[in-house]
């Protein structure tokens, strides 16, 4: 996939009057938290007012997240019009995402369907993962297949039919694939750069202003375990 620009360390992989898609990087919040550390929205904001020279404030929308040692693929929206369309589009499952995650561990089937229902733990930024339903817990479907094995460990696809908090992760670690990396998941290291191995790799939609079929990837970083699944 072509980069467009890499300004202000920002990988811009699409843009046009009503959406910006960038490549995020591990580290990078999508918006701004308790921690007070710059987020990648105003990173984006800084990027459109300097390429395009505007005054004052520059509108940008929040349309979804990604954890933050998490890389990948990030929609925001330009404009009012748009914001709302995508809103939609993620609301009614009209947008299409593939991960990729390294793990630590074979999966027991090399491709499945997972149902569980998970609960967030706001005091520890930590989901659980229970079998059946529980009181506050939200239902997560994933599927996932094995698409490499590596020297240590296992690349695989994931497609999410819900979006719940830290899902692919919890998910993973419950079937005992850690993801690479993620010690809050139940992986014995972390990452050098406090990253972990997954990756929103590909998107998929209908442009919700023009009605033009948008298909981006998003190149994986650098480093010699990512470089090894392609």
């Amino acid at each position: 996939m072509k980069v467009l620009s890499n300004l202000h360390n920002l990988q811009v992989l699409y843009e046009d009057n009503h959406i910006i898609i960038v490549n995020k990087r591990a580290g990078d919040i999508v918006q701004g938290d308790k921690t007070g550390d710059k987020p990648l929205s105003d990173i984006v904001k800084d990027y459109i007012k300097n390429k395009y020279n505007k005054s004052g404030n520059v509108y940008l929308g929040v349309v979804h997240r990604l954890d933050r040692p998490t890389t990948g693929l990030v929609i925001f929206a330009k404009t009012s019009k748009a914001l709302p369309r995508l809103n939609k589009l993620f609301l009614s499952k009209d947008i299409h995402k593939t991960y990729w995650a390294v793990v630590k561990n074979k999966p027991p089937k090399p491709k499945d369907t997972l149902v569980n229902w998970l609960k967030k733990n706001p005091k520890n930024n930590k989901s659980s993962v229970h079998t059946s339903e529980v009181k506050d817990s939200k239902k997560g479907i994933l599927h996932y297949k094995t698409l490499k094995k590596l020297d240590h460990y296992f690349l695989l696809e994931i497609n999410l039919e819900t979006g719940r908090h830290h899902q692919i992760r919890s998910q993973l670690s419950h079937i005992g694939c850690p993801i690479k990396g993620d010690l809050k998941y139940g992986f014995d290291r972390s990452n050098k750069n406090a990253s972990i191995h997954l990756h929103a790799k590909h998107i998929e939609f209908i442009h919700p202003v023009k009605q033009t079929p948008i298909n981006i990837l998003a190149p994986l970083p650098k480093d010699p375990v990512w470089d090894a699944c392609l």
